[in-house]
């Protein structure tokens, strides 16, 4: 399979499931790893802080910073702009669920 069209596809699951939970409650990026990681997904320092500073670039998320024990934490959380383009693609992936189910029940 291209590796790298599979990490196209992988990196928009990722942006889907970051855009779902910080639409719940603010994330911060260690959280995010380890709720990444409990789903399969092997996702890494490296990888997550791109993906939450890229989201916050195209407006879809919004950061604020807390200290906490000394330290500053950043939290993550949607924009109005955000939570438009996570329904959007979750009408798109109910749609496609439909079709592929449909779809795989046909003889």
């Amino acid at each position: 399979m291209n590796e790298r069209f599979m990490k196209r596809l992988y990196l928009g699951f990722l942006n889907v499931h970051i855009l779902y939970h910080a639409s719940k409650e603010p994330i911060y990026g260690v959280w995010m790893m380890e709720e990444l990681n409990s789903h399969g997904y092997h996702v890494g320092p490296s990888h997550i802080y791109p993906l939450l500073k890229e989201l916050t670039k195209e407006n879809l998320l919004v950061m604020t910073e807390k200290l906490e024990n000394g330290k500053i934490r950043k939290y993550y959380r949607t924009t109005i702009l955000g939570n438009q383009v996570l329904k959007e693609l979750k009408d798109h992936a109910k749609e496609l669920s439909k079709e592929v189910s449909h779809e795989s029940s046909r003889p």
